[in-house]
């Protein structure tokens, strides 16, 4: 499968939406749609590519329920929150360590993620780190579409 880069970043200031779902519950279609037709009312972004971030619980691994809640954020990387939309709110990502997978797939395929999860991660020198997980939608990105292409940042720390 696909081998992941690592990379270490520092920290981003993105401005968007976010909701609270679950996997059981995945409205993220009712995310974008409430985010894309708006996007270009943020002005100072740094590059046009769309952030699908995730910000899960410390257990939600450890004690995965498909009705376990987490917070997706649909956002754009900014400069500043000098200006800041109407109903859109600021968010810090912490820099950090992250192995960064790029896909080319159906986002609907959620199979990477199995293998990340399930083959990549446990046989690698890390564990996760509980820092947000994120997706970076760019040029490429089709959504559903089999050509897509995007990159599939995941949180790490080293094993000690």
């Amino acid at each position: 499968m696909i081998e992941p880069r690592i990379e270490t970043i520092s920290e981003k200031k993105l401005i968007g939406k976010r909701l609270t779902m679950s996997f059981a519950h995945y409205n993220i279609g009712e995310l974008w749609q409430s985010f894309a037709p708006r996007r270009k009312e943020i002005t100072n972004n740094l590059t046009i590519d769309l952030i699908s971030l995730v910000i899960y619980g410390p257990e939600h691994f450890i004690d995965f329920k498909p009705t376990n809640e987490f917070e997706r954020w649909a956002a754009v990387e900014v400069a500043d929150f000098e200006s800041v939309p109407t109903g859109m709110e600021t968010f810090i990502l912490p820099g950090g360590l992250y192995a960064v997978f790029d896909y080319k797939g159906s986002s609907a395929d959620h199979s990477i993620f199995q293998y990340i999860f399930g083959t990549w991660l446990p046989a690698s020198n890390y564990i996760l780190s509980n820092r947000p997980h994120f997706e970076v939608l760019g040029d490429k990105y089709k959504n559903n579409d089999p050509l897509s292409e995007e990159q599939i940042w995941i949180p790490i720390q080293p094993k000690h």
